[in-house]
């Protein structure tokens, strides 16, 4: 159910940890991939990855690399022999684990973390010893075994030109890629990418959870990904601190006979003791060579950056003197000169009213969505967000955006099966072919009928029109929300 809607007050949002956010639903009648023929580098390949054992690649977008957030490892270009839609599932990544589909990392989470829930049900004679496995998780890293970047490297290919009937979950109507899947996937990868870095002894299981508690930022190239050929996802811990950890993915996909960088990712997920719910100390980290102290270095350099967005917050700081100016320009530009008054607006040439440019839909949340602590998926709401935020710049623009980046998801409380769960999306900032879109999401429990945010989403669009209609703020809360989606825009 679909709607105009007018915008509230700005809704403030922490960066909180949500619940877990495990494996993702498995759409119905998906099967795994068959295996396919390209090569991929062994564990003697040259110059081994400490972040991407991946090809020295030609990048879609230079601004989708960071010079010191990956390294490189050769990869045999795909031949006549080995098509360029397949990857292989059957080769070890350079951390010795065999690289999975999308479907096989779903599954090895359930074994992971579905022993986590086992273990918390009562025995049969009504005792709960099970939790006892669960009362020594340390708070502090001191004895815990110490990982190095590439230790928790992992590979997993989403068979879309190996395996059409998986195919159709990912195309859209204009027959593309539907992004808000890959969203998904990339939840889902980085749970993988924890759990393994978790390990403790020669268990591959760990006994913490991992949550989301921020997607950091999400890059596309200039390249668009065909949803006609398969996409390889890596990506391993770049940065710990004592409960959380950084994830860096790459998506890649073969374009002109080379693997492409198409996707950019950087998850910030943090631990937690199952039982208690509190924080539990992750495996450390020690970086080994300059280049993944450099890597680790950037990671530092991330939680800065994060804590000073945080402090600036419009929330909790007014605007600075160049924003203000801003906003009193733009309310010049409302008004009627020749009235002498401030209480007439006039909405300027090609301009939209900010309360006019947004859109909103309800969701109920249904069981099939659930993760595997029965709240529900954290992907599943990126991708629902996403796509009415795509609904809503079409709407505006009268094309299809493209989508640019993903920015500073937070996730401030769990959603609950059975709730129900609203998302407003606004277009709050718009400069030349840009768009700005903000989604929160409110759950609203039907026996109590209290809103409460649950998350907040940001995402840029370039719609590609030189004389697209720009959004205007009216109110004073309408230009916060266009100061803080120019922020986003410029960041």
């Amino acid at each position: 159910m679909n709607c105009l809607r007018r915008p509230g007050s700005i809704k403030k949002c922490f960066r909180c940890f949500s619940s877990s956010e495990m494996s993702a639903p498995i759409p119905p009648s998906q099967p795994l991939a068959e295996k396919s023929t390209t090569a991929l580098p062994s564990k003697s390949s040259p110059k081994m990855a400490a972040r991407v054992p991946l090809p020295k690649v030609s990048l879609s977008e230079t601004s989708v690399t960071d010079s010191v957030s990956r390294l490189s490892l050769s990869v045999p270009t795909p031949s006549a022999e080995s098509p360029a839609s397949s990857v292989t599932q059957s080769e070890p990544s350079a951390a010795g684990y065999p690289q999975l589909t999308i479907q096989e990392a779903r599954d090895t989470l359930m074994e992971m973390v579905g022993k986590h829930i086992e273990s918390m049900l009562p025995d049969e004679d009504g005792s709960e010893t099970g939790h006892s496995i669960f009362k020594n998780i340390p708070k502090k890293q001191d004895g815990l075994p110490v990982r190095s970047l590439k230790d928790s490297y992992r590979e997993v290919v989403i068979p879309l030109g190996s395996n059409p009937e998986l195919r159709i979950h990912y195309v859209n109507f204009y027959k593309g890629i539907r992004y808000g899947r890959i969203l998904e996937d990339l939840d889902t990868f980085a749970e993988l990418i924890c759990y393994t870095h978790n390990r403790r002894g020669d268990s591959p299981k760990s006994p913490l959870s991992t949550v989301t508690a921020l997607v950091d930022r999400i890059e596309l190239g200039k390249d668009i990904i065909s949803a006609s050929s398969d996409l390889k996802l890596t990506g391993n811990v770049t940065w710990v601190g004592t409960t959380s950890m950084e994830v860096t993915m790459d998506v890649y996909q073969v374009v002109n006979s080379q693997w492409q960088k198409m996707i950019n990712a950087r998850f910030l997920m943090v631990a937690r003791n199952p039982v208690t719910g509190g924080p539990a100390a992750v495996n450390p980290l020690k970086p080994n060579g300059p280049e993944e102290e450099e890597i680790f270095m950037k990671g530092e350099a991330n939680k800065a950056i994060r804590q000073n967005m945080a402090n600036k917050s419009l929330l909790k700081t007014p605007p600075d003197e160049s924003e203000r100016l801003i906003i009193h320009n733009l309310f010049l530009e409302t008004i009627d000169e020749s009235s002498s008054t401030f209480k007439i607006r006039i909405k300027p040439e090609n301009s939209v009213w900010m309360e006019d440019a947004g859109l909103k839909n309800v969701i109920v949340c249904h069981p099939q969505q659930r993760n595997l602590y029965n709240k529900i998926f954290g992907g599943y709401l990126m991708r629902k967000a996403l796509e009415l935020a795509v609904a809503n710049a079409a709407l505006y623009c009268k094309v299809y955006p493209k989508i640019k980046v993903v920015h500073d998801i937070c996730f401030k409380k769990p959603v609950e099966i059975g709730s129900l769960l609203f998302l407003s999306s606004q277009i709050v900032y718009t400069e030349g072919s840009l768009i700005q879109v903000k989604v929160l999401a409110e759950v609203v429990n039907q026996t109590v009928g209290n809103p409460e945010t649950t998350n907040n989403f940001h995402f840029t669009f370039d719609c590609g029109l030189e004389n697209m209609p720009q959004v205007k703020p009216r109110t004073y809360a309408e230009s916060m929300l266009y100061l803080d989606g120019k922020r986003h825009c410029k960041s």
